[in-house]
């Protein structure tokens, strides 16, 4: 396996959440097949951030002082103006790939203002700033952060992505754009990893690992406070290949290079079948 030499790109990601009566359920979206960047996979809404995004008057237009996200994403080494930035591409990211709008006060009639305002060419901050609205980044929930590796990743361009998880605002629909996305999902995370063993759709690891780690949780609620109790892991998958099968390797694998666990689930991925699956079968993926 060859190294990758792309720069590793800052990206965010909102897992948006839904309660549903069937219980918890995450909206997915699908990539067009001629993406550069994980086509025909079903993905969060998310992408790389921009510099605009550090543009915004945080005082303005955010629901929460720059100290708090900080915290909330409990890195020690950011600083508070890089945070905050985090915090806005990922809301940025969900309203351009997904029509919704995490910002207060804000109800259909304005989030079709604010498409509409978008569409005649104006800048996300220049939206913000005409509607007078207050993003509510106080609402995104750190909840992981991935880091593509240097050698094995499912792709040559490499991401350090921050993944929060939110419910979707009440009255607000979801919606692929039918432009970077082609199809999209709300699905309980259990239903889209069966869907995914049984070829109906595709995902890459993330997805895989976080949906495994969603499946947990029967209501938005039980997510957002059990992400609240402890900080963001930090995975940085590891790739080896054993008798000809590729594996992807996560910490608290015996064979990562980190020794303590970051997640719930199976520590490693085996790509055969021609998708990545652990060692246990699909039951596998909920093991403790």
């Amino acid at each position: 396996m060859d190294p990758s030499d792309s720069p590793v790109l800052v990206a965010a990601t909102v897992v948006m959440l839904r309660d549903a009566p069937g219980g918890l359920e995450v909206f997915l979206l699908k990539r067009h097949g001629l993406s550069d960047v994980l086509g025909g996979v079903y993905v969060f809404p998310g992408g790389k951030v921009d510099l605009e995004d550090a543009r915004l008057d945080m005082l303005a237009h955010l629901d929460a002082p720059l100290h708090a996200l900080h915290a909330a994403l409990g890195e020690a080494d950011l600083d508070q103006l890089t945070a905050a930035v985090l915090h806005v591409a990922a809301v940025r990211e969900a309203f351009e790939e997904t029509g919704v709008l995490y910002a207060q006060g804000v109800d259909a009639a304005g989030v079709a203002r604010a498409q509409q305002l978008v569409r005649e060419g104006r800048s996300f901050d220049e939206m913000l700033a005409m509607l007078n609205l207050r993003l509510a980044a106080s609402r995104l929930q750190p909840w992981s952060r991935w880091i593509t590796p240097s050698v094995g990743g499912v792709m040559r361009k490499r991401f350090d992505t921050r993944f929060f998880i939110a419910a979707v605002p009440e009255g607000q629909v979801a919606r692929h754009d039918d432009h970077e996305a082609t199809d999209s999902a709300w699905l309980a995370p259990r239903e889209a990893l069966r869907q995914y063993w049984d070829g109906l759709i595709e995902l890459a690891p993330p997805q895989i690992m976080s949906l495994a780690h969603l499946a947990r949780y029967d209501t938005v609620r039980a997510a957002l406070e059990h992400a609240r109790q402890r900080p963001p892991p930090v995975v940085l998958p590891e790739a080896f290949e054993h008798d000809g099968v590729r594996i992807m390797c996560y910490p608290g694998d015996e064979l990562h290079t980190v020794r303590q666990r970051a997640l719930p689930g199976p520590t490693r991925l085996h790509f055969r079948n021609r998708r990545f699956e652990p060692s246990g079968g699909f039951e596998g993926l909920f093991v403790l």
